[in-house]
């Protein structure tokens, strides 16, 4: 089973620093993620994601629709589709792949402008430990998990096959 973490900050450029420390955890074996993204809303609401295995960088204007439901591409997949259908407003196409709609409103309302976010993909048996490590960051946190026929189901989304 995998969790979905999103970690928000009120400073755009908080998440960034943040994915950096994490790295050096990751590095010493504190924190395990299977990928990472972080998320920026600058003052006009335009959404810009940077991943953690290109570090580029991707921009959108948020929409009514799905904004990006293929971004990050075969670059980093499950968070792409994840963050892509996020930051888009994706909720009702986020509820028949299986996440929490929830979980999708609570992130939506926390990413105001000239805010970030950290978008962390964890395969674990209990989110707990992950979690402990992300509260020492002072982010707002949200979770939610993804099982086995949830993330095969992103996989055919992203692929073009559900």
């Amino acid at each position: 089973m995998s969790y979905w973490i999103v970690v928000t900050f009120d400073d755009p450029a908080r998440a960034g620093q943040v994915r950096e420390e994490i790295g050096a955890m990751q590095k010493e074996s504190q924190l395990s993620l299977d990928d990472s993204a972080v998320v920026v809303k600058d003052a006009e609401g335009k959404i810009h994601v940077h991943n953690e295995m290109d570090r580029g960088v991707k921009t959108g204007a948020v929409g009514g629709s799905l904004l990006g439901l293929l971004i990050g591409g075969l670059l980093f997949p499950i968070a792409g589709i994840l963050v892509g259908a996020l930051v888009g407003g994706g909720i009702g196409a986020l509820a028949k792949l299986g996440v929490d709609k929830k979980f999708v409103k609570e992130v939506e309302a926390a990413l105001a402008p000239n805010s970030s976010a950290l978008f962390l993909i964890v395969r674990a048996a209990d989110p707990g430990p992950a979690i402990s490590v992300l509260s020492q960051f002072k982010g707002k946190i949200f979770h939610t998990s993804l099982s086995d026929e949830d993330e095969k189901n992103l996989r055919k989304a992203m692929e073009g096959k559900f």
